[in-house]
Protein backbone atom coordinates (compact mmCIF):
# COMPACT_ATOMS: atom_id res chain seq x y z
CA UNK A 1 0.00 0.00 0.00
CA UNK A 2 1.22 3.47 -0.85
CA UNK A 3 2.55 5.42 2.18
CA UNK A 4 0.37 8.36 1.12
CA UNK A 5 -2.61 6.39 2.45
CA UNK A 6 -1.40 7.43 5.89
CA UNK A 7 -3.01 10.83 5.32
CA UNK A 8 -6.61 9.64 4.80
CA UNK A 9 -6.18 7.05 7.57
CA UNK A 10 -5.03 9.79 9.99
CA UNK A 11 -7.85 12.13 8.97
CA UNK A 12 -10.40 9.33 9.34
CA UNK A 13 -8.95 8.55 12.79
CA UNK A 14 -9.53 12.14 13.85
CA UNK A 15 -13.08 12.03 12.56
CA UNK A 16 -13.64 8.74 14.42
CA UNK A 17 -12.36 10.22 17.69
CA UNK A 18 -14.71 13.16 17.29
CA UNK A 19 -17.62 10.82 16.60
CA UNK A 20 -16.72 8.79 19.70
CA UNK A 21 -16.95 11.91 21.84
CA UNK A 22 -20.29 12.95 20.31
CA UNK A 23 -21.87 9.50 20.67
CA UNK A 24 -20.60 9.08 24.25
CA UNK A 25 -21.77 12.52 25.40
CA UNK A 26 -25.12 12.24 23.61
CA UNK A 27 -25.89 8.74 24.89
CA UNK A 28 -24.83 9.62 28.43
CA UNK A 29 -26.97 12.78 28.36
CA UNK A 30 -30.04 10.98 27.05
CA UNK A 31 -29.73 8.21 29.64
CA UNK A 32 -29.16 10.71 32.45
CA UNK A 33 -32.25 12.71 31.50
CA UNK A 34 -34.25 9.49 31.28
CA UNK A 35 -33.09 8.56 34.79
CA UNK A 36 -31.63 5.28 33.56
CA UNK A 37 -30.09 3.38 36.45
CA UNK A 38 -28.53 4.61 39.61
CA UNK A 39 -24.91 5.59 39.83
CA UNK A 40 -22.43 6.17 37.10
CA UNK A 41 -21.99 3.52 34.40
CA UNK A 42 -20.17 4.08 31.08
CA UNK A 43 -23.14 3.32 28.81
CA UNK A 44 -21.91 5.75 26.17
CA UNK A 45 -18.55 3.99 25.78
CA UNK A 46 -20.30 0.62 25.69
CA UNK A 47 -22.49 1.91 22.85
CA UNK A 48 -19.45 3.29 21.03
CA UNK A 49 -17.52 0.03 21.22
CA UNK A 50 -20.46 -2.20 20.31
CA UNK A 51 -21.48 -0.04 17.35
CA UNK A 52 -17.86 0.21 16.23
CA UNK A 53 -17.49 -3.57 16.43
CA UNK A 54 -20.62 -3.99 14.34
CA UNK A 55 -19.35 -1.50 11.75
CA UNK A 56 -15.94 -3.18 11.58
CA UNK A 57 -17.72 -6.50 11.13
CA UNK A 58 -19.68 -5.05 8.20
CA UNK A 59 -16.47 -3.74 6.65
CA UNK A 60 -14.76 -7.10 7.16
CA UNK A 61 -17.66 -9.06 5.69
CA UNK A 62 -18.24 -6.78 2.72
CA UNK A 63 -16.30 -6.85 -0.50
CA UNK A 64 -14.43 -3.53 -0.40
CA UNK A 65 -11.24 -2.30 -1.99
CA UNK A 66 -8.36 -2.86 0.44
CA UNK A 67 -7.54 0.86 0.66
CA UNK A 68 -11.11 1.79 1.60
CA UNK A 69 -11.23 -1.00 4.20
CA UNK A 70 -8.01 0.33 5.77
CA UNK A 71 -9.24 3.93 5.86
CA UNK A 72 -12.59 2.94 7.36
CA UNK A 73 -11.43 0.09 9.60
CA UNK A 74 -8.05 1.28 10.84
CA UNK A 75 -8.65 5.01 10.55
CA UNK A 76 -12.28 5.81 11.26
CA UNK A 77 -13.15 2.89 13.51
CA UNK A 78 -9.71 2.80 15.13
CA UNK A 79 -10.31 6.38 16.22
CA UNK A 80 -13.93 5.70 17.12
CA UNK A 81 -13.59 2.63 19.33
CA UNK A 82 -11.60 2.59 22.55
CA UNK A 83 -10.47 -0.23 24.80
CA UNK A 84 -8.53 2.15 27.01
CA UNK A 85 -11.72 3.92 28.09
CA UNK A 86 -13.26 0.56 29.04
CA UNK A 87 -10.20 -0.27 31.14
CA UNK A 88 -10.15 3.11 32.89
CA UNK A 89 -13.90 3.20 33.51
CA UNK A 90 -13.79 -0.34 34.90
CA UNK A 91 -10.91 0.59 37.19
CA UNK A 92 -12.75 3.69 38.42
CA UNK A 93 -15.89 1.67 39.11
CA UNK A 94 -13.82 -0.81 41.13
CA UNK A 95 -12.16 2.03 43.07
CA UNK A 96 -15.65 3.33 43.94
CA UNK A 97 -16.37 -0.08 45.47
CA UNK A 98 -18.65 -1.03 42.59
CA UNK A 99 -16.86 -4.24 41.69
CA UNK A 100 -19.97 -5.82 40.16
CA UNK A 101 -20.42 -2.87 37.83
CA UNK A 102 -16.71 -2.98 37.03
CA UNK A 103 -16.86 -6.64 36.00
CA UNK A 104 -20.14 -6.08 34.18
CA UNK A 105 -18.46 -3.34 32.17
CA UNK A 106 -15.44 -5.50 31.28
CA UNK A 107 -17.28 -8.72 30.52
CA UNK A 108 -20.36 -7.03 29.10
CA UNK A 109 -18.31 -4.91 26.72
CA UNK A 110 -16.36 -7.93 25.49
CA UNK A 111 -19.51 -10.00 24.96
CA UNK A 112 -21.43 -7.17 23.31
CA UNK A 113 -18.55 -6.35 20.98
CA UNK A 114 -17.98 -9.95 19.89
CA UNK A 115 -21.71 -10.42 19.27
CA UNK A 116 -21.91 -7.12 17.37
CA UNK A 117 -18.90 -8.05 15.24
CA UNK A 118 -20.42 -11.43 14.35
CA UNK A 119 -23.68 -9.75 13.33
CA UNK A 120 -21.73 -7.14 11.38
CA UNK A 121 -19.75 -9.73 9.43
CA UNK A 122 -23.00 -11.50 8.54
CA UNK A 123 -24.58 -8.20 7.48
CA UNK A 124 -21.51 -7.25 5.45
CA UNK A 125 -21.39 -10.63 3.72
CA UNK A 126 -25.06 -10.21 2.75
CA UNK A 127 -24.36 -6.93 0.95
CA UNK A 128 -24.13 -7.13 -2.84
CA UNK A 129 -20.57 -7.13 -4.16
Amino acid sequence: MNPLWLIPVAVAGGVGAGLRYLVDVTATGILSRAGAGTGRFPWGILLVNASGSFALGVISGAVLPAELAVVLGTGLLGGYTTFSAVAVESWLLAEEGRRGASWANLVGTAAACVAAAVLGVAAGAALPA
